[in-house]
């Protein structure tokens, strides 16, 4: 629920007192979370359903959660950082003017993410803005996708240096330390020392080994409290949002891993590619008693749902029986969401439901067909009857909802299949309880770079129509989002992909009105979402040949209508609202330490 009016404008208030009081305007560094096409706003671009499946829309405006983790440990050790971010600015403000705001600040450097490839159009554009207004300082990026492409991104004239890895906190305050202590902005500098750094100077590019790889993730520790004093020294409350809606479905993410023990085909964190990317042979941990500690300090600025990403079994069974009994210790308010990549023993539920007083589920088949399964996940080692078990074990305990996922564009997976996916949807749902349901969309709109599909396409039945990160910037912009996935199957080409997304999606639909899943009045909207969306690609098809961009311009109002909620009602996703999804008395100490508030009008207040 959003705050009232009135407490929205006292927060502005004490913001705007705030800032006059600190100053708040010298940033070491600026982290710059891009929109994954820069122009969106002037484009017409018919997105599809590729983000219907995550909470941001297709703007993809969620930051990655490195941006905190870099926070946290750059401002325990004495440097300023602001993180913004900008697409979820642009996504709000149709007149932000992203050149004159970054004009106004003066940065000592500037950081953007390139994790996942679908930011790779903005990323660039942002660089590129970023150096033409400063260009003494200097551009960094890093991410998963910034690792795979770093010796193309080095050739962009935007681009100084590009950390590689899933790690780069450390070697990222050395770099800082480096740059900040010159003697001046082209004074020579020697940066060979630093681990897992790619460079540019007068002599060339310079590739540093890639020698930092933690063994455990517990050197950084993630505060949420210093990402709201970052919003209240700066008055940007909105920069540090992680997506739009997120007042309204305050749900936030606690990484368990990095890396990962399964093969999945197509996946950008897989085993295979962490070998490659990261140089992780096997997943790394963080400690239970540092996943805890970050759920309590969530807990005390927020009552949202806290989702735990990562199958904490993969750490083995002492690892996460250790977890929940610092979670039934720590006794939160919080409903805490489960993820679990295979079907873990029953009585691990019962143990969930012994430590946790509010709970849920997520799993991921990906397809109803072992014999599909088998060929993404490496042989997944589960039947669709462990997976029921597990279901109905959940039901009978206090577990609130049971999310199942499905994926279309899997190796081996046709239109029948994808159909036959459906009625196995149906299958679960006379299991009999409204907490479990379905969902299905479309791998996209890339399958990941590093993956064995990607690397290896013929092998596991793929082409692929993008190699290159300036072949993958050039599908971005592309004016349907048939014609920007990257992929095709050996079983379905684009056109099938996205005719048995729409089938299946409409289906689904209708079978959740069936059995309670979702409203008929909610139902209704997505039916007539989905049959609209077909009709305008069907004239965007149509008129594309004849009139180029042109046509697909006029139709702009109309595409930006079915870019989000196509499959489904996003709302779906979304836990129900609390009156009070966060704790006021936390966040007013955080502003009275830094004086926004006085002592004796927070004493007053906590009476």
């Amino acid at each position: 629920m959003n705050p009232p009016l009135s407490a929205r404008l006292k927060i502005s208030t004490l913001i705007d007192r705030l800032r006059r009081l600190r100053g708040g305007r010298e940033i070491d560094l600026l982290l710059l979370h891009a929109p994954s096409v820069y122009d969106f706003r002037e484009r017409a671009i018919l997105y599809g359903p590729v983000s219907d499946m995550i909470p941001s829309s297709t703007v993809f405006e969620m930051y990655p959660l490195g941006f905190l983790t870099i926070a946290s440990y750059l401002q325990s050790r004495g440097m300023r950082v602001r993180i913004v971010n900008l697409a979820l600015k642009m996504m709000n403000h149709r007149r932000f003017d992203v050149p004159g705001f970054l004009a106004r600040l003066h940065p000592k450097a500037v950081g953007i993410d390139l994790h996942w490839l679908p930011h790779c159009h903005g990323t660039l554009e942002v660089a590129r803005i970023v150096k033409e207004l400063h260009p003494e300082v200097p551009v960094i990026l890093g991410g998963l996708s910034s690792t795979y492409f770093h010796r193309e991104l080095i050739g962009y004239p935007q681009v100084d240096f590009v950390l590689r890895g899933d790690s780069t906190e450390p070697p990222l305050h050395q770099l800082l330390l480096a740059l900040l202590n010159r003697s001046g902005p082209h004074a020579p500098l020697d940066l060979s020392s630093i681990p897992n750094l790619t460079w540019k100077d007068s002599a060339g590019v310079h590739i540093n080994p890639h020698t930092f790889v933690p063994m455990a993730l517990d050197y950084v520790d993630l505060r949420p409290d210093r990402i709201a004093e970052m919003a209240i020294r700066y008055g940007d409350l909105e920069s540090v949002l992680p997506f739009n809606g997120w007042w309204s479905n305050p749900i936030t993410a606690v990484f368990t891993v990095k890396g990962c023990a399964y093969q999945c085909v197509t996946c950008g964190s897989s085993s295979t590619t962490c070998t490659h990317l990261t140089r992780r042979k096997q997943p790394v941990f963080r400690s239970p008693e540092s996943i805890v500690a970050n759920m309590c300090a969530i807990s005390r600025l927020s009552r949202g749902p806290i989702f735990l990403v990562g199958d904490l079994l993969q750490g083995g069974a002492a690892y996460a029986a250790e977890v929940l009994g610092r979670l039934h210790r720590a006794c939160l308010p919080n409903e805490i969401v489960f993820e679990f990549f295979t079907v873990p023993p029953l009585s691990f539920l019962h143990d969930i439901d012994r430590s946790v007083r509010f709970w849920s589920m997520e799993f991921s088949p990906e397809s109803h067909e072992q014999a599909v399964r088998d060929a993404q996940e490496g042989e997944a080692g589960y039947s669709n009857e462990q997976m029921e078990d597990l279901f109905r074990e959940a039901i009978k305990l206090r577990c609130h909802r049971i999310d199942v996922f499905f994926m279309i564009g899997l190796p081996a997976q046709t239109a029948g299949s994808v159909a036959a996916t459906i009625d196995y949807c149906e299958h679960l749902f006379r299991l009999g309880d409204s907490r479990l349901s379905c969902f299905i969309s479309p791998m996209g709109p890339f399958a990941d770079p590093g993956s064995r599909g990607f690397e290896e396409p013929g092998r596991f039945g793929y082409t692929l129509f993008a190699h290159t990160l300036e072949e993958h910037r050039q599908l971005l912009v592309q004016p349907t989002w048939e014609r920007i996935l990257n992929y095709e199957t050996r079983w379905m080409t684009r056109t099938q992909l996205v005719d048995a997304t729409y089938d299946a999606a409409e289906r689904l639909n209708a079978l959740k009105v069936r059995y309670g899943r979702i409203s008929r009045g909610r139902g209704a909207k997505v039916a007539k979402a989905i049959a609209e969306a077909r009709a305008l690609r069907r004239r965007i098809d149509a008129e594309l040949p004849l009139r180029g961009r042109i046509a697909s311009r006029a139709l702009k109002g109309e595409i930006n209508r079915f870019s989000i909620s196509t499959v489904c009602d996003k709302r779906e996703l979304f836990w129900p609202r609390r009156i009070f999804n966060f704790r006021i008395r936390e966040i007013l100490r955080i502003l009275w330490r830094y004086g926004a508030v006085s002592v004796d009008g927070l004493q007053r207040r906590n009476r």
